[in-house]
């Protein structure tokens, strides 16, 4: 089962945000890649412009090709709009997944970012 954390805004007090952040839990498989699909979309189109999007999967355990379809689906929108976007800490199978597809190269691949309370 996936779960879907709604994209979230890191930004220090009373700047632009640096990045939005959508947390990807569980399976990206066939039967979630839709709901991971329309919500990663929601979060490109609703971040300011030229605002990175990072897509944590730290607890998404396994993907598979419709998983992975969501992934690039997400990529494209994301190229067209002028948002960079990440794959933060995608598990050792999704990479392998990656490679075996020869799509690795198409996404940046980092950390995630640490969630912080905003600066007063």
């Amino acid at each position: 089962m996936a779960h879907l954390e709604e994209a979230k805004e890191l930004r220090p007090a009373g700047a632009p945000p640096k990045a939005c952040v959508v947390r990807v839990s569980g399976d990206l498989d066939m039967h979630h890649a839709d709901e991971v699909r329309s919500a990663l979309l929601r979060a490109i189109n609703g971040a300011p412009p030229a605002t990175e999007v990072i897509i944590d999967l730290t607890y998404s355990s396994f993907c598979d090709s419709s998983g992975l379809n969501a992934l690039l689906t997400a990529r494209q929108r994301a190229m067209e709009s002028g948002h960079p976007l990440r794959l933060g800490a995608p598990s050792h199978q999704m990479l392998r997944l990656m490679e075996i597809t020869d799509t690795v190269g198409l996404f940046a691949i980092g950390p995630v970012p640490q969630d912080r309370e905003p600066e007063v």
